[in-house]
């Protein structure tokens, strides 16, 4: 598909979702640009990641912003706190795991905002879930539309009505066994993505941490097998 309809940024982590993200937007006919950030996160697999996904895909541009969460840390995935590993799916929907880097989806979305404008786009794409997730407080539907009724007073293009700003969230009421059947209809290379958030440094991935488990429970419900390698706590690989 030609990119040469209405311009879209998407928010592109490298992982499984935005990948998904970025599949349906271009299906829609968007001319995708794609946001990742360097923000201090344990590991630049993922952005190794989103470059791979991004060119797969097909985008008009793709945009590494860098900010430094670490200054703040306060996660797992920012500062020097162990990553909770084998956690039941029953815990993982109790609570915010040390996983969550505060206020992440707020200041992700605030630079999506700021290109968009510049782009003159009205649509903002990200891959938030708020089924088969880890318990963010910033992938709920409330947040979402929250920040998109601040977007709408916060620009110029907003105030002179020239833009009216959308944030798309497709995957928000999906389970994860959905998103990669949806993926895969798209045509998406799931081994292309990388979602694990302590992987080794050869790319495999821990398979214990809370977004392996729940990307693997998402491909068994679908009897397909992950792409990914895995590692098994003693460090041999598994499939």
């Amino acid at each position: 598909m030609a990119n040469n309809g209405k311009p879209a940024v998407v928010l592109l982590s490298g992982g499984l979702d935005s990948a998904t993200v970025l599949a349906i937007a271009r299906s829609q006919g968007f001319a995708v640009s794609a946001l990742s950030f360097s923000y201090g996160q344990r590991h630049s697999l993922e952005l190794e990641a989103a470059r791979r996904v991004a060119q797969s895909i097909g985008v008009v541009n793709h945009r590494v912003a860098s900010i430094d969460l670490r200054v703040f840390g306060g996660s797992a995935l920012t500062d020097d706190i162990a990553v909770p590993k084998g956690r039941a799916m029953e815990e993982m929907a109790h609570g915010i795991p040390i996983t969550y880097v505060p206020a992440r989806n707020t200041i992700f979305l605030s630079f999506a905002l700021a290109w968009a404008e510049v782009l003159q786009s009205s649509d903002i794409f990200i891959g938030v879930n708020a089924l088969d997730y880890s318990g963010y407080p910033d992938c709920r539907p409330e947040f979402i539309h929250a920040f998109e009724a601040m977007a709408n007073l916060a620009t110029k293009a907003g105030v002179e009505g020239r833009q009216r700003l959308k944030i798309h969230t497709p995957l928000i009421d999906l389970t994860k066994a959905q998103i990669i059947r949806r993926g895969l209809e798209l045509g998406v290379d799931y081994s292309l993505t990388s979602s694990c958030y302590d992987p080794a440094p050869d790319g495999a991935a821990c398979g214990e941490c809370d977004s392996c488990l729940l990307r693997r429970k998402g491909f068994r419900e679908n009897d397909i097998q992950d792409p990914l390698p895995y590692r098994r706590t003693g460090g041999r690989k598994q499939p």
